[in-house]
């Protein structure tokens, strides 16, 4: 049976060498596991911890190795790291257990190398005290992007965008543990009864007053296995999520259009929302994402979502002008969600130059399904200007017909949201990263 630390192993080799997402790597590793949950939490804790803190570790790395990590196995990099994390992370692991454990580690996956992956800990362990981050005063891109483990680009940019204390404000709550919440499946329960459930299982949690049906739980583990998700009871989302759906706030025997829709969230609190009444229509482009929306759809029990493989950016000639409620829930960055996803700290630069270009097109070719009167919601996980107002602000310099109309039935962001959109930050509301925007066909 594998450990827990090997299982942290193979699962942050596949995210730093095949580009596999932190939260798919641990679902994929932890679910065929035999660990008990105590053991899932230490692996779930290593991946995540050396995932947010990719290049502090690899600051430590090169400041004690004789060798770089550019030219480290990747084996022996991420064993290190892991070392590392728990040495200076981990109160709850004893030195003794992070070198040892690291170096058998290091004997079954590069054998070769476990004199220098023992030499290398231990060098940490003399001098863990002297540890210091480059200097602020003199480099405080340098400073931040160590300290905090981001791409250099991405703290300019962001310092320029928002000025220096909110991008340390920022930063900071990035690499806090976020919340859990979910929403509530009001037809099969109730906020109140399915509370009292969770906690009869002693699963402590608390009713959210900002949105309707929805609570934050503090210690559920194993959510996948738990009795009351496979009965549908509930759905795992973030309040920023779930605010779409209460910005749309679908009439019953409604037709909705989500054209990006997989994994499928938004989709089913959609036809909740229309008490699985009317139709909405669920698109994706890729199959195996589908399935994530058919198998929520069905453990919810929604019969009012229909499921189809189509590609935002073409257009659809026949549904022309015949929808009531379209949700552009457009790619992005996903700068928002750095406190869910780590690795997306890492993109390069290049990675995101051209989603604008993508983002234009899905408003502008998917708009076109909005009937008179009917809305047109944009919205994205992301915190960049050039992804979010000034798309919808293109959009609306090329279409007279739709306006931007006040959001009314939340309030979350009282600067914005009576001009037709709400911009969502971690650092400010306490939530994922977020922009939303409502947009009305007038003619």
């Amino acid at each position: 049976m594998k450990t827990a630390r090997e299982i942290a192993l193979q699962a942050i080799y596949d995210i730093e060498n095949n580009g596999l997402y932190s939260n798919i790597a641990v679902n994929k590793y932890l679910k065929g596991s035999k660990l008990d949950n105590k053991d899932r939490g230490f692996a779930t804790e290593l991946i995540y911890g050396v995932i947010e803190n990719k290049y502090f570790l690899e600051y430590i790395i090169d400041d004690f190795s004789s060798i770089k990590t550019n030219k480290l196995s990747p084996y022996v990099k991420a064993i290190l790291k892991m070392g590392i994390y728990q040495i200076l992370f981990l109160d709850s692991v004893t030195d003794f257990a992070a070198v040892n454990e690291s170096v058998n580690l290091c004997k079954k996956y590069y054998k070769k190398a476990y004199g220098f992956v023992n030499g290398v800990l231990r060098n940490v362990l003399r001098n863990e005290r002297n540890i210091k981050y480059p200097n602020k005063n003199t480099d405080l891109v340098k400073h931040l992007s160590i300290k905090y483990s981001y791409q250099p680009w991405m703290i300019k940019k962001w310092i320029k965008q928002f000025g220096e204390e909110f991008v340390e404000d920022l930063l900071q709550a990035n690499s806090e543990k976020p919340p859990i919440y979910i929403r509530v499946n009001t037809l099969k329960t109730n906020i109140h009864d399915l509370i009292q459930k969770l906690k009869d299982q002693d699963i402590n949690c608390d009713k959210v007053n900002l949105i309707d049906n929805c609570i934050k739980v503090y210690n559920i583990k194993n959510i996948e296995n738990n009795d009351l998700f496979k009965k549908g009871y509930f759905q795992v989302q973030d309040i920023s999520s779930m605010i779409v759906g209460h910005v749309i706030n679908p009439k019953q025997n409604s037709l909705i259009l989500d054209c990006c829709s997989a994994p499928g969230g938004k989709s089913t609190h959609l036809a909740e929302l229309m008490k699985n009444t009317g139709t909405v229509i669920a698109r994706d482009i890729f199959e195996h994402k589908l399935k994530l929306i058919h198998q929520s759809a069905e453990r919810l029990g929604l019969s009012n979502i229909k499921i189809e493989k189509f590609d935002a950016t073409e257009l659809d000639d026949k549904n022309i002008g015949k929808f009531d409620y379209v949700l552009v829930d457009a790619p992005c960055s996903g700068f928002g969600i750095i406190r869910r996803k780590p690795e997306i700290k890492y993109k390069d630069k290049n990675e995101v130059k051209d989603l604008p270009k993508i983002q234009e097109k899905i408003i502008n070719t998917n708009s076109k399904y909005v009937k008179k009167g009917g809305l047109l919601i944009y919205s994205t996980c992301t915190i960049e200007d050039e992804e979010n107002i000034e798309i919808v602000n293109k959009f609306l310099r090329k279409n007279s017909n739709f306006e931007l109309e006040p959001i009314e039935n939340v309030k979350i962001d009282l600067e914005n949201q009576s001009n037709g959109y709400i911009k969502l930050y971690p650092n400010i509301h306490g939530m994922d990263g977020f922009f939303i925007a409502k947009i009305r066909r007038v003619r």
